[in-house]
């Protein structure tokens, strides 16, 4: 249960932090999509771990192999099974707290609702599974970009060290983003986060962040009544992944502190509305503006130091910080962002086209 997401394009995913492998099953695919290996491969490498000095020292090739649905070369339309490998973990770290509920971690949770809980860096609650989403979402991506749809997400915050991109472009922002390790499309911004998560990381702490996205593209239309609203479909997506407390799209939160007459989208001759304090989407339904929304994590969990806490038994205990985890997570989850955005759209675009013959 609760291990797929998706009405018509669905990915189911399993696997666990330390096992021998993780993968997924992507189905109701299209068939005739031509598989660019490469670019799939690509977009796993800007997940993956060990990347940059900013990020875990957990070092995995996270090499892709697909097991079904593709047929020299294009998809087959029958679902498409793929597995990667876990080579690099080092489950004896984790033999010392195998009893032990960490601070802030899923420990307790996973153990009050199965009765066990697979204590190896997490197990399946480990943000290890999102390399699954990755694979899925670039294999969406690759459809959206036939219907000339693009999703472009970026680290907008770390900490209180925020971007500023207001005179970007979309495709300044996607040009730019990749250029440092922290994925900020603000050069000078940048510099700041990658010296303060660095700081953090000396001693022993961690740090949350905010990632914006944009998707341009998205053809009015799409959404669906009452209770699969488009923005309703990607908050779920979104706050399905690891670390995340947050979701708002459009104004969002700060909306609330507008009068009616400022936050009103006012329509052009065109069609278009003038401003866009509604994200892309009216009603549930994408209204033909670009979707924007902000995500929301907070700061990683595992510490360098030493935590009181309490064991199985409820008597009190020291967790002490030990394992090779992110101090800041957004940097990697950038492409994931991205990829539960493509996923999300691609379904909702498939649900659109049953609604009008």
């Amino acid at each position: 249960m609760g291990n797929s997401i998706g009405n018509i394009l669905k990915l189911i995913s399993f696997g666990e932090s330390h096992g021998l492998k993780i993968g997924g099953v992507i189905d109701g695919c299209p068939s005739g999509l031509t598989i660019d290996l490469k670019y799939i491969q690509e977009e796993l490498d800007r997940r993956k771990p060990g990347q940059s000095k900013i990020t875990t020292s957990r070092t995995e090739g996270d090499k892709v192999e697909f097991m079904s649905g593709i047929f020299e070369g294009k998809t087959t339309g029958t679902p498409i099974g793929f597995t990667i490998s876990n080579k690099n973990y080092k489950t004896e770290d984790y033999e010392k707290i195998k009893d032990v509920f960490r601070p802030s971690h899923a420990d307790f949770t996973y153990q009050e609702k199965y009765g066990l809980r697979d204590y190896r860096g997490g197990g399946r609650s480990s943000a290890r599974e999102t390399a699954c989403r990755v694979v899925a979402g670039a294999v969406a991506k690759l459809i959206l970009r036939s219907y000339n749809i693009e999703i472009s997400a970026y680290v907008w915050s770390v900490g209180n060290i925020f971007a500023n991109v207001d005179n970007l472009s979309f495709d300044d922002i996607t040009n730019s983003k990749e250029k440092n390790i922290v994925r900020c499309p603000d050069e000078s911004v940048a510099l700041k986060m990658i010296d303060f998560i660095s700081d953090l990381k000396k001693k022993g702490n961690s740090v949350g962040g905010q990632i914006k996205c944009h998707i341009k593209g998205v053809p009015s239309g799409l959404g669906e009544p009452v209770f699969d609203k488009l923005h309703a479909d990607l908050a779920k997506a979104m706050l399905s992944i690891n670390a995340v407390k947050g979701f708002e799209y459009g104004s969002g939160f700060s909306g609330v502190t507008m009068p009616g007459s400022e936050h009103n989208d006012l329509f052009d001759a065109s069609g278009k509305t003038k401003t866009n304090n509604s994200g892309g989407i009216q009603g549930g339904i994408s209204n033909g503006m670009p979707i924007v929304f902000r995500v929301a994590f907070k700061p990683v969990a595992t510490i360098m130091k030493d935590q009181e806490s309490i064991n199985k038994m409820g008597d009190k205990v020291t967790v002490e910080g030990k394992g090779r985890h992110d101090v800041c997570v957004v940097p990697r989850a950038v492409p994931i962002v991205e990829s539960m955005a493509a996923i999300t759209i691609l379904d909702q675009y498939l649900r659109q086209k049953s609604n009008q013959l």
